[in-house]
């Protein structure tokens, strides 16, 4: 998809906090993430990502995905240390070769489908971080996400740098996304994912307020970059291990790459005997 294919207000949107990325800090962020180390959650720090020699315009909004840990898998933890932010974490369990498989963005008509075919294909459940404003024309989607059986979350409304909002807006962009998931399937969400992967505190807080859990990512496949089906791909494998979330897009642009790779990927993990599911709540 080109940018001229792009919406209106997605394509604004997207060179608003393009232009705004370097200019933004991500310090604001650090240390807000937990992993697990058997029963007890520690922080940790967020490694930067790396930046291509040859991709580094492309990659400008990646300080905001700071790559938070959310299980077992790698990078290996951090020392244990005592947390003083008690809101609750994925927890994804090291017993056996367990995956989850996380698609962020949509729904869109043109992918979404593809993506739900194969799933539905090989029976695996997955996780659908989605927006409002995506949802708005395509309650279809949504609806056929949990009749399969798939988890639904909020990913706000219009995908903001939610760390340049105020707290109401905040709320706002959350509560407004939880009110059309609900009126598309009947539920609101259980889980919650930041855009761009950048937290503050209101995000966390506002989002236990309204009945949320937040989720990161262990494995960013960067496949909105459009790297290439194959280097999708292999990021997927070379980062598969017990407790591993795989971060994924099905929308915001041209996802044609991720729905070739998940079917190159998906029947691999299977075959290799990951149990790709979705996680638990720590909370009913």
């Amino acid at each position: 998809m080109t940018k001229d294919q792009l919406p209106p207000r997605l394509l604004t949107r997207r060179r608003a906090l393009l232009a705004g990325a370097a200019a933004v800090g991500a310090a604001g962020t650090a240390g807000l993430f937990t992993t697990f180390t058997g029963d007890e959650p520690v922080h940790r720090a967020s490694p930067a990502p790396a930046q291509g020699p040859q991709k580094r315009s492309a990659l400008k909004p990646s300080s905001y995905r700071l790559q938070p840990l959310t299980g077992y898998g790698p990078p290996k933890a951090a020392p244990r240390r005592t947390l003083v932010r008690r809101e609750p974490m994925l927890q994804v369990s090291a017993r056996g070769r367990t995956m989850v498989l996380s698609f962020d963005d949509g729904p869109d008509a043109r992918y979404t489908p593809h993506i739900l075919d194969t799933l539905r294909e090989y029976d695996v459940r997955a996780m659908f971080f989605v927006c409002g404003e995506m949802v708005a024309d395509n309650k279809d989607l949504v609806a056929r996400m949990a009749d399969e059986g798939h988890v639904v979350g909020n990913h706000t409304w219009s995908h903001p740098l939610l760390t340049r909002l105020s707290r109401g807006r905040v709320r706002r962009e959350m509560e407004r996304t939880c009110d059309i998931i609900e009126e598309s399937y009947g539920e609101r969400p259980a889980w919650f994912r930041a855009p761009y992967g950048a937290w503050n505190r209101a995000a966390f807080q506002l989002g236990a307020e309204l009945g949320m859990e937040p989720l990161a990512w262990t494995v960013d496949t960067l496949d909105w970059t459009t790297p290439g089906t194959r280097t999708i791909v292999g990021r997927v494998e070379d980062g598969a291990a017990p407790g591993v979330v795989v971060l994924s897009h099905d929308a915001g642009g041209d996802r044609s790459q991720s729905v070739r790779a998940l079917r190159a990927y998906l029947p691999q993990l299977l075959d290799a005997g990951y149990h790709v599911t979705v996680p638990r709540r720590h909370y009913a």
